[in-house]
């Protein structure tokens, strides 16, 4: 089938099984936790980018909460890029080689990841009350938790500022599962917690309580973790210079560490040493995250520098 069941049935069940959401054999699993009380959807997506685990493993825990435990649905897809899941794909696709947090609102008749943005944004979103991508540093990032939300969406504001991350980034790029699911008037954020693809209990927590933070604001639990003691959140946008050529990357700041403007944030150097770009921040800020691979290709993202807004 291409199509999920029902999100609201007014029965309290939980449905697992694998939907077909294009032309061929790729099946994505899904749950639907529905409780007999009235109430929101949830819809939660993991894997968009296949190796990032920590999400991943977050959201199979998320698929033990009971119909008894909360008022409405939650709809879990643990792991959207399947083949990038299996394969340790780094952002892309396989099928296609596109990354596909950035095909949305997608193409019907597209690629694999344009026509499974399509998907999402035809059949999923528009059933969501509100919308949680998770994510969790690929192999090549390391970064610091911080929480992305649609800039221009208030509601989508109040959600990041729920799920209890320290930083949250207010984003203006098209092209994301936050953005398309935000233009359907649907409450969207992804949070980033871990990196280099690492996952443990700990982290892992860090989202699951996260979500159940969020699942609590829109009226679902009645109750939820309470988020580490600290500051208010620090709201920030991002500036996230691309790789002008491919070579040997060479940071010069680490995730936390401030930046002034123009200050030097690594070099790409080639074999035998040879500088062939400085990198120089365009803002004051801090970093966010950066590239942790020696090798880099052009065009790829090094470094993300928070500004405070």
């Amino acid at each position: 089938m291409n199509r999920l069941p029902p999100f609201k049935t007014g029965k309290a069940r939980t449905e697992f099984g694998h939907v077909r959401p294009l032309d061929d054999d790729e099946e994505i699993p899904f749950a639907i936790i529905e409780s007999a009380e009235p109430g929101p959807c949830l819809v939660i997506t993991a894997g968009v980018h296949g190796s990032e685990f920590c999400s991943v493993e977050a959201a199979v825990r998320l698929l033990k909460t009971r119909p008894e435990e909360i008022k409405g649905t939650l709809v879990v897809l643990p792991i959207v890029n399947i083949q990038g899941f299996h394969k340790r794909s780094i952002y892309v696709m396989p099928q296609d080689g596109k990354n596909l947090n950035r095909m949305f609102p997608g193409n019907p008749e597209g690629t694999t990841s344009e026509r499974l943005a399509d998907w999402l944004v035809s059949h999923v979103y528009p059933q969501a009350d509100a919308y949680i991508d998770l994510h969790g540093g690929d192999l090549d990032e390391q970064l610091g938790p911080f929480t992305i939300f649609p800039g221009s969406s208030e509601k989508s504001k109040e959600l990041a500022i729920a799920f209890g991350l320290p930083t949250l980034v207010a984003s203006t790029r098209g092209g994301g599962t936050i953005q398309a699911a935000a233009a359907l008037g649907v409450p969207s954020i992804l949070p980033e917690v871990s990196g280099n693809g690492l996952w443990n209990d700990e982290l892992v927590t860090d989202i699951t309580d996260g979500v159940r933070r969020v699942m609590r604001h829109i009226g679902m639990l009645a109750s939820a973790p309470a988020p580490a003691a600290g500051s208010a959140p620090k709201v920030v946008s991002m500036w996230v210079p691309a790789a002008p050529h491919t070579g040997l990357w060479y940071s010069l700041k680490d995730v936390s560490d401030p930046v002034a403007k123009d200050e030097v944030l690594g070099e790409i150097r080639d074999v035998f040493g040879k500088v062939l770009a400085t990198i120089r921040s365009e803002h004051e800020g801090f970093v966010l995250y950066r590239l942790t691979s020696l090798s880099v290709n052009q065009g790829e993202a090094l470094i993300g520098v928070g500004t405070p807004q």
